[in-house]
């Protein structure tokens, strides 16, 4: 069956359709020897699909991976030196890569997988979906600084962070936890609208990515997602 020449390219595994689209236009992909332009259709059964003269990959079955990242583990496949990575907590064959990333000292929800449009649509700022996380600050905020928070805050560098959803969620020995929803996800971002704010992070756990949510599921542990949650989030693409 034919089907367009950049979703053949995605189900490979080469990226978004939007990333498959820009290999076509940079003259990088032939199929049966004839150079590819966009609105191509291609059988990958039958058809010789080549990206810089060599053949793609057959397409990937696709895999949805839940992850709960403890502290101390790089949110990448691989490392410069030994310490752990997600990638090396889940014990699976096959190229799954981290949907978006939490610092080294963050935990919480990681998906990986090798659906690469999915990962497109959950990082691609443009979408704005929804992250949400727990987060400990000390000392005891006070109003004024959440207010900040929901209003936009400028950064250390002069960004302007979008206004965020927070709110108190209780009280512990050690500080003051809070429920925090972002619709983008600059670098250490919480991290440093709290040091701009006068406070400081004890502990940032992400709860939710999406309509994907971590659950009870216990740190460093990993599930497969079930067919209800693959649907959700595979309605949030589009192309």
């Amino acid at each position: 069956m034919e089907i367009r020449l950049q979703k053949i390219l995605a189900q490979a595994g080469y990226g978004s359709r939007r990333v498959c689209e820009d290999f076509i236009k940079q003259k990088r992909v032939r199929v049966n020897g004839e150079l590819a332009t966009l609105g191509m259709t291609a059988d990958p059964e039958h058809d010789l699909i080549t990206i810089d003269q060599k053949p793609i990959r057959k397409p990937e079955n696709l895999q949805y991976i839940l992850l709960h990242k403890p502290r101390g583990v790089l949110s990448t496949v691989s490392a410069p030196d030994r310490r752990p990575t997600v990638r090396s907590l889940v014990k699976v064959p096959g190229r799954l890569y981290p949907v978006g990333r939490l610092d080294l000292d963050s935990e919480g929800l990681i998906l990986l997988t090798n659906d690469g449009k999915l990962t497109h649509q959950l990082t691609h700022p443009s979408f704005a979906h929804e992250k949400e996380y727990r987060v400990l600050v000390n000392p005891q905020p006070q109003e004024q600084q959440l207010t900040a928070w929901r209003k936009g805050i400028i950064l250390e560098n002069g960004d302007h962070t979008q206004p965020a959803k927070v709110w108190r969620e209780g009280q512990d020995a050690k500080g003051t936890w809070l429920g925090v929803i972002l619709k983008e996800g600059k670098k250490r971002q919480i991290r440093r609208m709290a040091e701009c704010t006068g406070l400081h992070v004890q502990r940032l756990i992400r709860v939710r990515m999406a309509t994907l949510s971590l659950g009870d599921l216990p740190p460093g542990e990993w599930r497969e997602l079930d067919k209800t949650e693959i649907i959700e989030l595979r309605n949030l693409i589009t192309d």
